[in-house]
Order: C-alpha cells, then sequence, then structure tokens
C-alpha cells in the first residue's frame, strides 16, 4: 500500500514539472520572437489582345467519287472475240475496248445493200408508167383506176427504196456497235467477261467501268445547324465573304497529310438527307497523279468567311470552372479578377473569343498558378501579345 501511495506522488511532481516546463516554453515563444511579415503580393505577367482578320474554316469529312463514270454495256448481240484493253490502265475517249463477231452485222449490211439496189432498179419503170398514164388520162384513153395503180405503184416503189435505205443505214449502225469503244477519258476496273463469252444488247450486268479521275470530286456532309449559324452571323455582319478566298478547299488526306492541289467548291446541295440533318458540299480537285481514288476517306478545309473583329488569345490564359466555363484572369487596380469569356474554336495554340472580352482587358499571361479570384498582384505589363503576327490574316479551323 505504501509503494502504491509512492509511486502517485512521483507521477503528481512529475506532471507539475511538466506543466511548469509547458508554460515557460509558451512564455518564452510569446515574449522572445517577433511576429511574421506578410507575404508580398505575387508578380504576374500581363498582356492585351488586339482585333484582327481571322479567316475561318471548318474541318468536315467526305469522300471521295469519280468526276465522270461509264459502265460499258454491249448495244448489239454477239461474241466477244477480243478485249482490247488492260485492266486497270488509263484509257482514252474513242478507244477500242472489245471486238465483237462483226460477220452477222457484215452480212445485214450486204443484204440490205442488195434490197436496196433492187429497188433502186425498179423505180425509173414506174415512174415511165405513171407519167404514160397521166398523159392518157388527160386524153381519155386510160381510166381514172389504171392511172390511181400507176401513181399507188411509184410510190410504193419510192417507199421500198427509203426502207431499204433505213435497214443498211441500222445494219451499218450494228456493224459499228461491234467495236465497242470508251465514250471517256479516264481510268478502266476489271473486265468482267474474257474472250470468246457471249453478250447480249442492253445487258444488266457492264462489261467494265471507266472512271474519269482527273479531275475529281470530293462530297463533304454539313448539318443544317452549322449551316444555319453560318447564316445568321453572315446575316448579322459578324462574317464577311470573299468568293475568291471561300471558294478556295484545302483536303487532309486519311494519313494526316496535306493534299498538294487546292480544290473548288462547286455547290451545295438543296436537298436536306432526313435520317442524319445534312446537306452535300460537292468540291472538285485536280488529280493529274491519280492520287485520289473514289471511295477515300478525307478531311476538307471549308472556308466559311472572314471574322474582321475576331479576338485572339494564348490557349495558356484560359481555364475552365466546375460548370465547364470558360475564364481568364484579367488585372484591375493592382487585383486578380476571374472573368468568364465565350470562346468559338480552338486556332493553332490559341482561342478565338466571341464575348467577355476587350482590347483593353489586362489578360494574366504568367503566374497564373499563383493567383486566385480576387488576389492582390504585381503586375508587369508587357504589351500587345502576337502583335508582330498581325500583318496577315489568321486562318482559323474548326
Amino acid at each position: 500500500m505504501s509503494m502504491i501511495k509512492h509511486k502517485f506522488q512521483w507521477v503528481q511532481k512529475a506532471s507539475g514539472v511538466s506543466a511548469a516546463l509547458l508554460c515557460v516554453a509558451l512564455l518564452s515563444g510569446c515574449n522572445g520572437e517577433p511576429p511574421q511579415q506578410e507575404r508580398p503580393a505575387p508578380e504576374v505577367k500581363t498582356v492585351s489582345v488586339q482585333k484582327e482578320e481571322v479567316l475561318l474554316s471548318s474541318e468536315l469529312p467526305g469522300r471521295t467519287s469519280a468526276y465522270r463514270i461509264a459502265e460499258i454495256r454491249p448495244q448489239v448481240n454477239g461474241v466477244i472475240l477480243k478485249r482490247l484493253f488492260e485492266e486497270g490502265s488509263d484509257v482514252q475517249e474513242g478507244q477500242s475496248l472489245y471486238q465483237i463477231d462483226p460477220a452477222p452485222f457484215e452480212a445485214a449490211i450486204s443484204s440490205a445493200r442488195a434490197a436496196l439496189v433492187r429497188a433502186q432498179a425498179y423505180l425509173p419503170a414506174v415512174q415511165l408508167r405513171e407519167g404514160r398514164y397521166r398523159q392518157a388520162l388527160e386524153n381519155k384513153a386510160v381510166s381514172q383506176q389504171d392511172y390511181d395503180d400507176a401513181s399507188a405503184a411509184l410510190k410504193q416503189a419510192q417507199a421500198d427504196i427509203e426502207f431499204y435505205q433505213a435497214a443498211l443505214q441500222t445494219a451499218e449502225i450494228n456493224l459499228n456497235y461491234s467495236k465497242m469503244i470508251s465514250p471517256l477519258t479516264g481510268r478502266i476496273g476489271t473486265s468482267s467477261v474474257t474472250d470468246g463469252a457471249t453478250v447480249t444488247a442492253y445487258q444488266q450486268i457492264p462489261l467494265a467501268t471507266v472512271q474519269q479521275l482527273d479531275p475529281i470530286y470530293v462530297d463533304v456532309p454539313q448539318s443544317t445547324s452549322e449551316m444555319m449559324r453560318l447564316r445568321k452571323r453572315l446575316q448579322e455582319g459578324l462574317l464577311t465573304r470573299d468568293h475568291d478566298v471561300v471558294s478556295q478547299v484545302k483536303l487532309i488526306l486519311d494519313d494526316g497529310t496535306i493534299y498538294g492541289h487546292t480544290g473548288t467548291l462547286q455547290f451545295r446541295d438543296v436537298s436536306v438527307d432526313p435520317t442524319t440533318s445534312t446537306t452535300i458540299l460537292r468540291m472538285v480537285f485536280p488529280n493529274p497523279e491519280g492520287e485520289l481514288l473514289p471511295g477515300m476517306f478525307v478531311r476538307a478545309i471549308v472556308r466559311e468567311g472572314i471574322d474582321t473583329q475576331g479576338l485572339l488569345v494564348p490557349q495558356e490564359t484560359v481555364s475552365r470552372d466546375r460548370k465547364g466555363d470558360a475564364f481568364v484572369m484579367v488585372v484591375e487596380d493592382g487585383v486578380a479578377l476571374q472573368q468568364i469569356i465565350q470562346v468559338d474554336r480552338a486556332i493553332g495554340n490559341k482561342w478565338l473569343v466571341t464575348s467577355g472580352l476587350s482590347e483593353k482587358e489586362h489578360i494574366v499571361l504568367e503566374g497564373l498558378q499563383n493567383i486566385n479570384h480576387r488576389t492582390p498582384v504585381r503586375e508587369v505589363y508587357a504589351g500587345i501579345w502576337g502583335k508582330e503576327d498581325l500583318a496577315a490574316p489568321v486562318e482559323a479551323q474548326e
């Protein structure tokens, strides 16, 4: 019992010593060290922006299609004697592609020509008879019926000549059709028949297909909402259009490279696809090297117009709040303020601002990590950002 009492007294003494030491430490801390000084205001670098001409453009997906397509079908019945082209080669307009056996058509020409000669040989005798009967009728030497029979025989002989002339012409046309020629200059694909195959006139399956690839079409769908948005901006004067500039189109190939030739916007389709709510833009591109083939997936850079009052800000100055709204930090009277802006699209390392910002604003370019809304700052103004790049219009791509 005495041992427990002794331990309890020792704990009380230790606790008293600790409390005394703690008080001494607090007193020495409060009275011995001077208070810490306030941190200086963070330094930020600011710039302002200047309105400039911005050429707006959109990148739209599309596919290539042949400028002209000709499906080669026979116009007469017969047997293919010879294929006269190499599959996959370039053919010229008027070049022979297939030769159908011409023997039946040559025989038909001979027959029609012989019938024509016979009809022409019979004509002079009928003409003389009709003339004699006319004179005899005036002298009352023959009846009216006899003259009518002679006149009808003359007209029949003249009609026979015209009939056999037409038959001869038809036979000659069929003979020409036996040699199938290309109606246009382009590239021909595979042949569906070989030598010795029997073909019929105007059959459903073409023998081959010729496609003109230079120039070549690019068809690009554009949403009606985008079309209406552009029309509204043009009506409000926010965009201006130079036809020579807007009609020029660039092309990005499937591997990401820029196509070497500039195309022309030809027309906008007047109908809307009800399933996709899009309309088709058709462009024409030169294709002298044959680099573009029908059915290729491409992306067209379509120029919309020129924004004469465009404001471009560096992308590093724009942030997003929790709602997803874009904002920049501006400095007013030595205080950083968060300012909501509306952005249209990214242009390289810049954002195109449509509202919420003016030329007089000083935008924080460097030091954003050290400031928040209403933070006092020391401003270092660097002037107009990108002023040296304002000589030429900037092309904006969406």
